[in-house]
């Protein structure tokens, strides 16, 4: 078996049973999947939120030597989220490691069949099922509008291009308007960002905290709307939720009866949300 960056993995004969995840979006996959087989996570796994689990602390600075305590059969990564040296590390300690690629909806899907279907040799679970479902549904949808989202301020850093946010968008009709900068976070002025032609800036609560406080009193000219980010970034179960909060940005767009041209007219999403 080998993984997306072509490292080899060894595997057990079998249904895989003691999986360590470095990776939030893929915890809370797993964890919907099948918990028991879930042993360890990092301190940024908050979802299901009543996980129990040993913590190896962060994604980009994890406790290898927990991690081998944990005796794992498999450790899971993905390349954005966590280091080359730690992967290289815990493979020299003998520990198996798989590592993901995921920049776009279609990776995604691709990465969560691979890992729970051929490397973790588990059944599909019916929560997979609905995601190609729902995700089959709108990547062609007929309307569409355009946004912006900020992921930092002090300074202002926005999702750009080749990014898994960027294409989930691009599938539920909403255009980023920073989907063709040269860089996948790129820093920007907020000036600039409010006068990017966004019908909406949709301000999430991770990895910066957005609120109704923080964020939408830079905007003079572009709507804003308070989202969760972890429906914009995570791959997994979330992403049936996700589809249903793009839907409603892009039908809120089409109504134009929205506040789109008060700028720092925050619609706060977090009151409908989502988990």
């Amino acid at each position: 078996m080998v993984d997306d960056l072509g490292g080899e993995v060894l595997l057990p004969e079998g249904a895989v049973s003691r999986v360590v995840s470095l990776v939030p979006s893929l915890t809370e996959a797993l964890a919907a999947t099948r918990r028991e087989a879930l042993v360890g996570a990092t301190e940024w796994c908050t979802h299901p939120p009543d996980l129990q689990v040993p913590r190896v602390r962060g994604t980009k600075n994890p406790d290898r030597a927990a991690v081998g305590a944990l005796e794992p059969e498999l450790v899971v990564c993905v390349q954005e989220e966590n280091r080359e040296l730690d992967v290289r590390r815990l493979r020299d300690a003998g520990i198996p490691v798989w590592v993901g690629v995921v920049e776009s909806v279609e990776d995604a899907l691709r990465v969560l069949r691979t890992l729970l279907l051929d490397v973790l040799a588990w059944e599909e679970p019916a929560w997979l099922t609905e995601v190609g479902r729902r995700w089959a549904a709108t990547s062609e949808a007929p309307t569409r509008a355009r946004v912006a989202v900020p992921i930092w301020r002090d300074p202002w850093m926005v999702v750009g291009a080749r990014t898994y946010t960027t294409d989930l968008l691009r599938r539920a009709g909403l255009d980023n308007v920073y989907a063709g900068d040269e860089g996948r976070y790129p820093k920007v002025e907020v000036d600039e960002l409010d006068r990017a032609g966004a019908d909406v800036v949709l301000l999430p609560d991770e990895p910066y905290v957005f609120t109704a406080q923080d964020g939408p009193e830079a905007f003079t000219r572009s709507a804003t709307r308070l989202v969760s980010g972890r429906l914009l970034t995570w791959y997994g179960p979330a992403m049936v939720e996700a589809a249903d909060l793009l839907a409603s940005v892009r039908a809120d767009q089409r109504e134009e009866g929205t506040d789109t041209s008060s700028g720092g007219a925050a619609l706060d999403e977090m009151g409908r949300e989502h988990g």
